[in-house]
């Protein structure tokens, strides 16, 4: 399963122009534009399970960096300042990863 078979392509293509420049990723805004705020939970938990490259069961923070890459290779990478602050917005218990647990942070 592929990302495209959950979200639609023109809006992953919609949420990646809007996060083009440096410094302009709002987690937030993404999933929003992105559609993923309207999936159910069973949905999102797929979306993680993709997002989750070397498929530990958690996002660390050398996976996330690569975010927007996993939307498109083409995408460009988070700064360090962007990948932080997601990561502190969706590591509820502070161990430095996001849990497949923690899907709510795919709408956070």
């Amino acid at each position: 399963m592929s990302l495209t078979d959950i979200l639609c392509p023109s809006d992953i293509a919609a949420a990646l122009r809007d996060c083009q420049a440096p410094d302009s990723f709002s987690p937030k805004k993404f999933f929003q534009i992105s559609g993923m705020s309207k999936k159910s939970s069973s949905q999102l938990k797929e979306i993680f399970r993709i997002l989750d490259n070397d498929q530990s069961g958690f996002i660390e923070e050398d996976e996330l960096k690569y975010f927007l890459q996993r939307f498109e290779c083409g995408a460009r990478v988070l700064t360090t300042s962007e990948t932080k602050t997601f990561l502190a917005a969706a590591d509820h218990d502070g161990d430095g990863k996001i849990g497949a647990e923690g899907t709510d942070c795919l709408n956070c």
